[in-house]
């Protein structure tokens, strides 16, 4: 494993348009195949993102891709049963359920309804041995209210974790890996960087959540999978390991959590 995954980027064409992307998306993917980015897993936010997700698995001789399925909480009043018939489908690149989760800081659909949604996807994810990839944003409690209730599917991930320390040794007592984007490199992220140093080497990954979330020295444009490797190394350095290292088994890790065959 001698290159990056981005375990976590958006390249549906509303994202790259949104955040005006230079090019189009195989011109990032060839970027970020320039920048040893070899495997990039493209996340569904609701049913039309989720199906061009698994479109787009097929655009790349170059860079391998991976596509997921889910309704966002910011979506959750959306029919969560037009992802169920996605996800029973089982095209071939589909390698886990989400994102999903609960988001109380922004609120835009009704906390019951993000439980709810969430808890379907849960159950989903259990019924397909598939990934579970996680949103979770100022709603700890419930989520883990929600573990006990449904269950934590045996490979699950939270998606951008910028909870505290204390939420990050939940998550992994849990059972759940941790995916880290460009805020941790963000100034005022000292608490993420301190639960970061916590995540033990083989359940950690890194992502972009591109087109959001560029790191630093690149915040305030838009971002994308080539910068996957400034949150990297960036991390490598904050907890004193070999960047190599870090790329081999986050890669690694990526390719357990997603279930990937690796040649």
């Amino acid at each position: 494993m001698s290159s990056w995954t981005d375990a976590h980027c958006h390249l549906q064409d509303r994202y790259l348009g949104e955040r005006e992307i230079e090019g189009s998306t195989a011109d990032a993917l060839a970027r970020a195949f320039e920048a040893n980015v070899h495997r990039v897993v493209v996340i569904g936010t609701d049913a039309t993102s989720s199906g061009e997700a698994l479109a787009l698995t097929d655009l790349s001789a170059q860079v391998e891709i991976y596509a997921t399925v889910g309704l966002h909480p910011h979506d959750a009043l959306n029919d969560v049963e037009e992802i169920v018939a996605l996800a029973r489908a089982r095209h071939p690149r589909l390698v886990g359920i989400g994102e999903c989760g609960l988001d109380y800081f922004y609120e835009h659909s009704p906390r019951a309804a993000q439980r709810a949604t969430f808890a379907r996807q849960i159950q989903l994810a259990h019924e397909l041995d598939l990934a579970l990839v996680i949103h979770c944003r100022d709603a700890f409690d419930d989520l883990f209210e929600i573990f006990d209730v449904e269950g934590v599917p045996a490979r699950t991930v939270i998606h951008c974790f910028t909870g505290t320390p204390q939420e990050a040794s939940t998550c992994l007592e849990r059972g759940c890996d941790i995916s880290l984007s460009g805020v941790v490199t963000f100034k005022n992220a000292e608490s993420l960087r301190e639960a970061a140093r916590l995540v033990p080497l083989s359940r950690l990954h890194v992502e972009t959540d591109s087109p959001f979330l560029a790191p630093v020295p690149y915040r305030g444009r838009a971002n994308e999978p080539a910068l996957v490797s400034v949150v990297g190394e960036f991390l490598a350095q904050l907890r004193g390991e070999d960047v190599e290292l870090l790329r081999s088994e986050t890669s690694k890790n990526s390719a357990r959590l997603f279930n990937i065959a690796v040649s």
